[in-house]
């Protein structure tokens, strides 16, 4: 029954914005740590960013630091991953997921393993 739906992405330019959203429903979504995968044509899944669910802390892969923001409303049930400065090796297909354990650090929230919900995932393609 927990479901989430995924939304923002599209084609953009290099050096461009996108901000996707994780809309969630079925559960409180205060009580879970989502977490942003992304998959490349070829490519294995990898974990880009996760919010903790217990102090709300933020955590990103080191590609993406300081380029990824990850926020969450828990009001609304949404989860957003602000992207600046856009670039080809961004592109994929970007999904969001859900989890109940609470992560410290990058490490325990990169694995798919230990996610549960998983949402259809939005498209992002980076070109010029």
């Amino acid at each position: 029954q927990l479901q989430l739906v995924e939304s923002g992405g599209g084609l953009v330019q290099p050096g461009g914005s996108l901000r996707l959203s994780c809309a969630a429903s079925g559960f409180t979504l205060e009580i879970y740590t989502i977490g942003w995968f992304r998959q490349a044509p070829g490519k294995e899944r990898e974990g880009v960013s996760c919010i903790s669910k217990s102090h709300h802390s933020a955590y990103y892969a080191d590609s993406v630091k300081g380029r990824f923001t990850i926020s969450r409303d828990n009001a609304n049930k949404t989860v957003y991953l602000q992207i600046d400065d856009l670039g080809p090796e961004d592109t994929g297909i970007y999904t969001c997921a859900a989890t109940g354990w609470a992560a410290t650090s990058q490490a325990d929230c990169a694995a798919p393993a230990v996610f549960y919900a998983w949402g259809q995932g939005t498209q992002v393609t980076v070109s010029s």
